[in-house]
């Protein structure tokens, strides 16, 4: 059985588990999909002060702190105990022809060390996609009012106009920094 969970599996599983959540938390108390929100449960729970923001009851989101250190865990398991050593990563032929333009081939781990590693925090590699990106990222949630699951998986399943208009511009978002965005910041550092 442990062999089995090793495999990679069809994208399409994951797939529906994912959106077998929605009716899910509908049917257990109407509760809403989305990770970002946990962060605002947390800074509610641990540094709300004199914050307008995070005033609420944030007791009667508890769950979704359980539901991401369940994801948290569960990654943790995965790959300390379920990872292949010595399994190459699968990376589409485009794909790694495009990366290694930019200077990125060590894709020995999930993700590529050339970019995402210790030495690359404090230059100005990091600077631009930790810093720079990570804020970008923080601030786009927070003006959309919710991540990528909170509103093309549980918004588009509830029908919601707001989520499908933030859908579409994460696309046109991600769209943009693949084939403008990213090629035109490896330039500037490499």
């Amino acid at each position: 059985m442990l062999e089995l969970i090793k495999q990679p599996w069809h994208w399409a599983i994951s797939g529906a588990m994912i959106g077998l959540i929605v009716p899910l938390l509908l049917v257990l108390g109407n509760k809403k999909f989305g990770i970002s929100s946990s962060f605002r449960h947390i800074c509610a729970a641990c540094f709300s002060g004199d914050i307008k923001f995070f005033k609420y009851d944030w007791k009667k989101e508890i769950w979704n702190l359980f539901f991401v250190g369940g994801i948290v865990i569960g990654g943790y398991i995965a790959s300390t105990f379920l990872s292949n050593p010595g399994q190459e990563i699968q990376v589409a032929e485009r794909t790694l022809e495009t990366l290694k333009g930019y200077g990125i081939k060590d894709f020995s781990s999930l993700l590529p060390a050339d970019l995402f590693s210790w030495g690359n925090l404090f230059s100005l590699k990091g600077l631009i996609f930790f810093v720079i990106g990570g804020f970008l990222v923080g601030f786009g949630t927070r003006y959309a009012g919710g991540c990528t699951s909170g509103h093309s998986i549980m918004g588009l399943a509830n029908l919601q106009k707001s989520s499908l208009i933030a859908t579409v511009f994460f696309m046109v978002g991600g769209f943009f920094s693949t084939n403008i965005l990213i090629p035109l910041i490896f330039k500037l550092i490499n």
